[in-house]
């Protein structure tokens, strides 16, 4: 395993896999191979052993083959030469043989000189063991003789599955080349890249995935630019007032009069408004901030917030109703993020409603939910910004709420608290008829009557009675006429 990584590629990998298998699986059936033919040499070893008793009968033997030894029978029955241990049988009958005894396999030919046999010429080996080691030692002596042709078949073998592997491994590691060439394209900064695949296997569903990552990205990076060019044109835009109105000031072109000091005063407080809103945001979006969750009755807490919209959009001539029944069951959530993400999306619907409108906030308890509904008569919004209404400074129309005084993370607040309280936010709109902002929050559980007979509840310093209604902190539920 080692060596393969130290290979620096998948093909190099596949290849000398496929190699190393082939090359193993030749040698076992060489050896299975050679263990059932390990008995075709003895009549090949009779053949050869005849081949040199006839040489050397007709004296044409020079140098007998390696471990070969000839014997001569003279007329009178005697052996002449190196002599085995155990004789072979005589024969003189002008006839050959060939046979094996314990110690030797042997050939007899007759050495006939005018017709008459003068001697008998044998040529003799040891004989090969018997049994297993006899096996192992024929099986030995077939791999020996045939090593060539078998090296050679081998050899070519592996030629032919090195060659197959890497053009499979070609095919099948294009995408991942493609993926790798992406990635560092990528790790430039161009999250443009694509990788084609057609195949069905892991890789291919490899690819679609790194494709799904590079679109995330890609998203990712066009949002956070987005994000950057919008926050530095909501910086500058006070910071660029301000600067005019100062060197005016320095100029002597303006005064520095209460009128002239409350319009920087206002660009100071939205340009702190804006940051001190950026750093709330960034503190929820890391889930920083810790919530207080209580019981927590919405129908004070929404009279609370519209006080404070009419003292804010006074000027709006918008009529704001709180529409909540009395028997709407409590949320468990933090009093003052509520309350925060109510006061955004009415400051929005108000806003984008003409003077003469309306916006209702109703509410239902359903599921253990409480479902909360901000509804406006305003222009509406087109179905196709619907799904980004909430992302940080996006403006349907943007020259529009600028001049509205809106920082544009507003709902992006909104959404962040809602679902940090297990919850959804959501919008739906009427094109030229209005919009409706709908979140969901975890409702409190019944309570039990001897609970409600007993300590009043304790929400962010606020005293609550039984039914979960706030004290006498709260005004009584405001309808604000236009």
């Amino acid at each position: 395993m080692r060596f393969l990584q130290r290979l620096g590629s998948i093909r190099a990998k596949l290849g000398s896999t496929i190699v190393f298998a082939v090359v193993v699986t030749l040698a076992v059936i060489y050896v299975l191979f050679a263990w059932a033919l390990r008995n075709s040499q003895t009549e090949a070893d009779y053949l050869k052993l005849m081949a040199t008793a006839n040489r050397a009968a007709s004296a044409q033997l020079r140098n007998p083959p390696s471990g070969v030894t000839t014997l001569y029978l003279n007329a009178d029955g005697y052996f002449e030469g190196t002599a085995p241990t155990e004789l072979p049988p005589e024969f003189f009958d002008g006839r050959s043989h060939w046979g094996v005894n314990d110690t030797i396999v042997y050939a007899a030919v007759p050495k006939v000189i005018e017709g008459k046999q003068i001697a008998t010429i044998y040529a003799y080996r040891d004989a090969p063991p018997r049994g297993w080691v006899g096996g192992f030692a024929k099986t030995a002596r077939f791999l020996r003789d045939y090593r060539w042709q078998l090296l050679a078949a081998g050899a070519i073998a592996a030629g032919i599955a090195l060659v197959f592997s890497r053009w499979l491994a070609r095919g099948m590691t294009q995408p991942l080349r493609d993926m790798a060439a992406a990635a560092s394209l990528m790790a430039k900064g161009e999250y443009g890249q694509r990788v084609t695949t057609t195949s069905r296997d892991e890789v291919g569903r490899l690819a679609q995935a790194f494709n799904l990552m590079a679109a995330d990205l890609e998203s990712v990076e066009l949002q956070r630019r987005d994000l950057v060019a919008n926050a530095a044109h909501e910086l500058k835009t006070p910071i660029a007032a301000m600067r005019a109105h100062l060197e005016n000031l320095l100029d002597g072109v303006e005064q520095p009069d209460p009128k002239t000091l409350q319009v920087m005063l206002g660009q100071a407080e939205r340009l702190g408004r804006l940051v001190e809103q950026l750093l709330d945001l960034s503190r929820l979006e890391s889930g920083d901030v810790p919530l207080r969750r209580g019981r927590l009755p919405l129908p004070p807490l929404v009279d609370q917030v519209i006080s404070e919209i009419d003292v804010a959009r006074g000027d709006r001539n918008v009529n704001v109703t709180n529409g909540i029944g009395d028997d709407l069951p409590p949320l468990i959530a933090d009093r003052e993020r509520v309350a925060q993400v109510v006061f955004n999306l009415l400051d929005n619907a108000v806003r984008f409603t003409a003077p003469g409108g309306s916006v209702t906030v109703t509410a239902e308890g359903h599921g253990g939910v409480v479902q909360v509904r901000v509804a406006d008569t305003g222009v509406g919004i087109p179905a196709e910004h619907l799904p980004r209404v909430f992302e940080r400074f996006y403006r349907v129309d943007s020259a529009r709420s600028r001049d509205e005084g809106g920082t544009g993370i507003g709902l992006a607040i909104a959404r962040s608290v809602v679902e940090a309280h297990g919850g959804r936010i959501w919008a739906e709109s009427r094109p030229g008829r209005g919009s409706d902002f709908v979140f969901e929050l975890p409702a409190a559980a019944p309570r039990a009557e001897s609970d409600r007979s007993g300590t009043p509840d304790v929400t962010n310093g606020r005293t609550n009675d039984a039914d979960g209604r706030v004290g006498p902190q709260v005004k009584p539920r405001a309808r604000r006429d236009a």
